[in-house]
């Protein structure tokens, strides 16, 4: 475990012991600005250089029905990007764990206490949507674009830098590249967050195998998952200078979630990619 928790986490839940609640509690949910993490990429909130969101997935979600009757779902949250906070992901689900045993009169009312408190934690309204088990929604699909993962390279650098990155400028395309190879880390506990990203763009065209280089050189990073897509972002946008780019990670669940991040040139808003098979 790391020990050298970071002053904004120094009260979080996560890397400590937690007795998991069975009653509604939203007094459990830990936000986290986002401005410390952002600072030393040169992201201010009042310019943001991108559009986006967090995009998370639920699946142990239970509550009781006026009878007593237990009701599962899987839900899916939407958070903006410009909202000023994220939401730990072990607080969110403690929280969630407190719907065990509490009654709702129905599905409305469920989400009706959900947008409200994750709202209210994130400073942005908060989106949900609740799914059944077998709702054809969690089909997974492939990750679309050509996958460069299978480029043979030597690679000796596990620390992300932007001098990774190569592009020729001399020759515009609009192309969409996805690796499997995303693993970065939790920045408390130092466990490994497995994932996939996606880049989709136009502009100067990438040389695949320095990118390929350079998301592998997250692999010993500490970071949140959705700084790490930003931090993907703004090191492709000062490097090769698209004129439009999109950045999504669908990381595998732990802990019964799993977050999906992306981030995007203001005004352009490609079709984001489904659930994948090892979600």
């Amino acid at each position: 475990m790391n020990q050298d928790r970071p002053e904004t986490l120094v009260d979080a839940p996560l890397g400590q012991e937690s007795a998991y609640p069975d009653r509604y509690d939203a007094s459990l949910l830990f936000p986290i600005e986002r401005a410390a993490n952002r600072a030393p990429l040169g992201i201010e909130a009042s310019s943001l250089p991108f559009v986006g969101g967090d995009e998370w997935w639920a699946f142990e979600l239970s509550w009781l029905d006026l009878r007593g009757k237990p009701v599962v779902a899987i839900a899916r949250f939407r958070l903006p990007a410009d909202s000023p906070r994220l939401i730990e992901s072990k607080s969110w689900k403690l929280y969630l764990n407190g719907f065990n045993q509490t009654t709702f009169a129905g599905r409305d009312a469920v989400i009706d206490f959900l947008q409200r408190d994750l709202g209210a934690a994130a400073g942005a309204p908060v989106t949900v949507e609740l799914f059944g088990v077998d709702d054809a929604a969690l089909a997974p699909r492939p990750m679309p674009g050509e996958c460069i993962d299978d480029i043979e390279i030597d690679i000796d650098r596990y620390t992300p830098s932007a001098d990774l990155l190569v592009c020729d400028g001399n020759d515009i395309v609009e192309e969409t590249l996805h690796s499997h190879l995303l693993k970065s880390n939790c920045p408390v506990t130092g466990q490994p967050d497995w994932g996939s990203v996606l880049i989709t763009y136009r502009g100067p065209r990438l040389d695949r195998a320095a990118l390929l280089r350079y998301i592998v050189s997250y692999r010993q990073h500490q970071d949140f998952h959705e700084h790490c897509v930003e931090h993907i972002f703004v090191d492709l946008m000062a490097r090769c200078l698209p004129h439009e780019l999109l950045v999504m990670a669908r990381y595998v669940r732990r802990g019964g979630l799993d977050i999906n991040p992306w981030r995007a040139t203001p005004g352009w808003m490609p079709e984001l990619p489904a659930r994948l098979l090892r979600q």
